[in-house]
């Protein structure tokens, strides 16, 4: 799931860069502010939505999942199966179901269509786990599905990124007035385009945040979905199995450079809770999906 959220924010941070620097070249004022809000909400949406629209397919390319067309033996025709099966109970279409090459045990599902999702497996995962902690895992990913937890998503981040890019430009605007000895305001000089470029890059620091936590809610609630799946005992035996494999690197090689380590900031960057908050929390629940 990791390579899911990431993906998804490496992709939506190129287009926010993109549309810096095209805001730049047709030179938005940020004194306007009607045109700097029109502007920000069309490239923070569009960003955000390009990345969903982008998400199945740089999933499979980062990943280099093969997605079962004809299953070639019994695991692929089980995991065919299993996946039917729950996205029938959850009230979904099909999804497209994959599998890539990685001694990790992790899976995740993307797409911007509930009902033309894909969901994909590790080989490691279908190697280190028991049929019933692999049905488990494979209901909290279709619970993701069912839930909409990636358009859902897309708008918060679509909402930040419009705030980024307009905070950006209106400090960006002060400091490079203050800099310059311009009362007025407006100025534009390449001083000014350096401070929002590096307020852009402090904002969106805080806007992950906010997206991680987000993301960290909504695990909780995918482990409910995937215990009424499979079994809440299934999804507490998945759980534990995943600490066996807490200290390897869930990330595709491309991306792995961009994870956080050390202490309470990892914390705020991290899109999954502990895992022994996660069984906790299943623990303690009822049967009720909430």
């Amino acid at each position: 799931m990791f390579s899911r959220i990431a993906l998804f924010l490496l992709t939506n941070f190129a287009v926010l860069i993109l549309a810096g620097i095209v805001m730049s070249v047709v030179g938005v004022d940020p004194n306007k502010m009607s045109g700097l809000l029109v502007f920000a909400a069309i490239f923070g949406f569009g960003g955000s939505f390009i990345s969903l629209l982008l998400s199945k397919f740089m999933a499979k390319r980062s990943t280099g999942a093969v997605v079962i067309t004809e299953p070639r033996n019994p695991t692929e025709r089980w995991l065919l199966a299993t996946v039917e099966r729950q996205a029938r109970e959850a009230g979904i279409g099909m999804p497209e179901v994959a599998v890539y090459e990685g001694p990790e045990i992790n899976a995740f599902a993307t797409g911007a269509n509930r009902n033309k999702a894909l969901v994909a497996v590790s080989t490691g995962l279908l190697h280190n786990m028991s049929e019933d902690e692999a049905e488990a895992v494979l209901g909290h990913e279709i619970a993701h599905v069912a839930n909409g937890d990636m358009i859902t998503m897309a708008l918060l981040q679509g909402v930040l990124n419009t705030f980024v890019i307009v905070l950006a430009r209106i400090v960006g605007g002060f400091i490079d007035s203050a800099l310059s000895g311009n009362r007025e305001g407006g100025g534009r000089g390449f001083a000014y385009y350096i401070i929002v470029f590096v307020l852009e890059m402090v904002f969106g620091l805080f806007a992950t945040m906010i997206s991680m936590w987000f993301s960290r809610h909504r695990e909780f609630r995918a482990d409910a979905g995937g215990a009424h799946l499979a079994g809440r005992q299934k999804m507490i035996a998945a759980l534990e199995r995943l600490k066996v494999n807490h200290g390897q690197s869930t990330l595709p090689t491309q991306i792995a450079a961009f994870g956080i380590a050390g202490g309470a900031a990892k914390k705020l960057f991290m899109s999954h809770p502990p895992l022994d908050e996660r069984i906790a929390a299943l623990r303690a629940a009822n049967n009720t999906v909430v």
